[in-house]
């Protein structure tokens, strides 16, 4: 344990239309010692993005150069655009103790369990295919086409799920931000976190950190 950070790693995976995004946002909120990973991306910023707090904008050769010199966590190509994670605010965050939470895709997932031990995988499930596709179409954002194509990958992405250390299934929202919530504290409590962030007292009881 004398390598384990101060902090915790939380990934966060959903289908689109799930509910993740919300459930974050409110977690957040109400969870002071939390905070977002921020992502890079090499796609333009939308309408009300700002960079830093949304994302990391860069270029295409930034993009391409961080990933060579091995600065990101983990990386994807989504069509025509890069995504992935730089290493060094996260390291940072980890050190002085705060608890970093990653919205990943599994592929994501899976490539931050490669790089870190002792991650918290937690999965959000929608309460049905059905539900699932009426949230999408409640949201009034996306074309016919694009729904199409995110149900049609929503099953592959459940198929991850058993991956994931945890499920909620997202049917009433205020339950699952308690079930998130309880998962958060519970991990705080482990041994490790613990003899990390109480050096002096599990010294004094002649425990091993």
């Amino acid at each position: 344990m004398k390598n384990q950070p101060a902090g915790n790693v939380f990934l966060v995976t959903a289908p689109s239309g799930a509910g993740k995004s919300s459930l974050v946002n409110a977690l957040l909120e109400n969870d002071a010692g939390l905070q977002l990973s921020i992502s890079c991306t090499t796609r333009a910023p939308r309408e009300g993005e700002v960079d830093g707090r949304d994302y990391y904008f860069v270029s295409s050769d930034q993009f391409k150069a961080m990933r060579d010199g091995d600065e990101l966590l983990e990386w994807a190509q989504v069509h025509d655009n890069f995504y992935g994670t730089p290493r060094a605010p996260l390291a940072r965050a980890l050190e002085l103790g705060r608890d970093v939470l990653l919205e990943i895709d599994w592929q994501g997932a899976q490539q931050v369990r490669r790089m870190l031990q002792g991650v918290t995988g937690i999965f959000i499930l929608p309460p049905s295919l059905d539900a699932l596709e009426s949230r999408l179409r409640a949201r009034g954002k996306d074309s016919e086409e694009v729904i199409s194509k995110r149900m049609a990958g929503a099953s592959s992405e459940i198929a991850h799920a058993h991956e994931f250390e945890y499920v909620i299934i997202n049917q009433e929202f205020s339950v699952a931000l308690q079930q998130l919530e309880h998962i958060i504290s519970s991990a705080r409590l482990r041994y490790a976190r613990q003899a990390v962030m109480n050096p002096a007292l599990f010294d004094s009881f002649g425990l091993p950190r």
